[in-house]
């Protein structure tokens, strides 16, 4: 018997037409998406299924859509194979809400409002901000923290082995980008994003959502979900809504979050949102891994044949 793993989807995964197919064959998803319309006031569906994707990448538009996304291929792949046990859950960045949705953590409208918040935030930083985001590739993490350290910008992400991502303002970052060969990293490419997430460009946000979280109804989870912050499973609710509100300004350090679930003996990963980032990113982490990524009907189908033996 398999210890299986969900995995959810982060900010930049999204994809115009995200969900719209399974909505169509699954009343489960379908019922979580006009569930998200009602509690939005706005049509969430029609901007993930329709786009345009300008509209869609708005930090206040995608953060939301992912999220419910994530949950209605969850509902649906329930609806296939209903019985499944679940060892434990991550969610790269915006991801780690959905996992806490999947989880029980909140209940699917208070993890919706909270996150349309997060995106709104997050959103007004980076307008307020002159920010930027940069990958450094082949390069180790104590490499990258110098780097970092002269230049006065923030890691922002450490997505795996060789894939680390630092974040901060415009110019800092483009000189970070300039100096890294000099630093033994084998390639700097600047990122095609809004602004500096997970730097302390994003401060504002940070304090705004701690009021947010300290107002909203949590519980423990069903089983545990690992924080990108600290790269293991929170033990109490305060440790959940301090790793919550941690995660905007602070490293999504997701090599961390794989290897506890594989330290825990997770064996099969069921990645849930558009895309297969995570499945890429599982393979650089620990090669061999297997990950079943469900983005569409057909993918569904397939993940829900895989679990039916076993």
């Amino acid at each position: 018997m398999n210890k299986i793993a969900l995995l959810f989807a982060g900010q930049g995964a999204q994809a115009v037409g995200m969900g719209g197919d399974v909505a169509a064959e699954f009343p489960a998803a379908a019922q979580i998406w006009q569930q998200a319309d009602a509690v939005l006031g706005r049509p969430i569906s029609q901007i993930a299924w329709h786009g345009p994707i300008d509209e869609l990448t708005k930090t206040s538009n995608a953060q939301p859509a992912l999220y419910v996304d994530g949950l209605a291929l969850f509902a649906a792949l329930r609806q296939l194979a209903p019985s499944f046990p679940i060892a434990a859950t991550a969610g790269l960045s915006l991801g780690e809400w959905t996992a806490h949705a999947a989880a029980g953590t909140f209940d699917f409208a208070t993890g919706l409002k909270l996150v349309q918040q997060r995106g709104q935030l997050m959103e007004a930083a980076c307008d307020a901000t002159a920010g930027a985001m940069a990958a450094m590739i082949g390069a180790d993490e104590t490499a990258v923290r110098q780097l970092a350290a002269d230049t006065d910008v923030d890691v922002a992400n450490l997505n795996a082995p060789g894939q680390i991502v630092i974040s901060g303002e415009a110019a800092k970052v483009e000189l970070a980008v300039s100096l890294a060969r000099e630093h033994g990293i084998r390639r700097a490419t600047l990122l095609n994003v809004a602004g500096a997430y997970h730097s302390r460009l994003m401060n504002s946000a940070y304090v705004q959502l701690g009021d947010a979280l300290l107002g909203a109804t949590f519980q423990m989870p069903g089983f545990p979900v690992v924080s990108n912050v600290t790269g293991a499973a929170s033990d109490t609710l305060g440790d959940i809504r301090q790793s919550l509100q941690d995660q905007v300004t602070g490293t999504v350090r997701w090599t961390d979050c794989m290897e506890w679930l594989l330290d825990h003996g997770c064996d099969l990963f069921i990645e849930l949102g558009p895309g297969a980032v995570l499945a890429g990113l599982a393979q650089r982490i620990r090669k061999g891994i297997e990950v079943i990524s469900v983005s569409d009907v057909p993918s569904l189908r397939a993940c829900a044949a895989r679990l039916q033996t076993g």
